[in-house]
């Protein structure tokens, strides 16, 4: 399965851990709700490249719905 995400300005706690809300959709058009704790550059990887992306993008506000789903229910 392949998940196009990005991210949004809004942040959460799940079980005591902050959480950013990604949102996006399958490659087959099913829209999904991500809760991001952590991410990690691969060693190979250009991680300053990486995060200089995370900056660039814009503040996005997440949608009515990941902005109302009840954390409670995520993994």
């Amino acid at each position: 399965m392949k998940i196009t995400l990005q991210n949004t300005e809004k942040m959460v706690t799940l079980n005591g851990v902050p959480a950013r809300i990604w949102e996006g959709s399958t490659a087959k058009g099913v829209r999904v709700i991500a809760f991001v704790t952590r991410l990690a550059v691969a060693a190979d990887d250009d991680a300053a490249e990486f995060e200089a992306e995370l900056l660039e993008t814009p503040p996005v506000l997440p949608s009515r719905q990941a902005s109302s789903f009840p954390s409670g229910l995520a993994l």
